[in-house]
């Protein structure tokens, strides 16, 4: 594991930025600080095992019911789930509730060319290039 960020002493889920937008949500399930989060209810998160349509980055832990401080928009420290690319897409999570790069959707409009279709998929942007999984790197929300 290596920490892209310069910041080693910051744990995942931590913030710097002084203009960070922390929103707090019910808890629908047990979540863990430096977890991606999506709404699985109205007014409720849960931490992403899969690719899902994630809100933000939880910036403390919370047992079921309680209220869970989601990092909404700002800079968060969080673990990649493989190589990424500073500057591209990415989305939460894989099964270890890490962050992914967002690839590619191949798109036909009757040509060859292909775009990146984001939708709500899209969690942040890449702050650091990681080369590995549990690699740290910096996104913004």
């Amino acid at each position: 594991m290596t920490d892209f960020t310069g910041k080693s002493w910051m744990a995942i889920g931590e913030t710097d930025d002084p203009n960070a937008i922390i929103e707090a949500f019910e808890a629908a399930t047990a979540v863990t600080k430096g977890d991606p989060v999506y709404l699985s209810a109205d007014h409720k998160v849960s931490s992403a095992a899969t690719a899902q349509d994630c809100i933000g980055v939880a910036v403390k832990g919370a047992a079921l019911g309680e209220q869970c401080p989601v990092l909404v928009g700002g800079r968060v420290k969080v673990k990649a789930g493989g190589a990424i690319t500073r500057g591209k897409a990415v989305l939460g999570a894989d099964a270890s509730k890490r962050v992914l790069q967002l690839t590619d959707q191949a798109v036909d409009e009757e040509g060859t060319a292909t775009y990146t279709v984001f939708y709500n998929r899209k969690l942040g942007t890449a702050l650091e290039t990681t080369a590995a999984a549990d690699d740290l790197l910096f996104i913004q929300i």
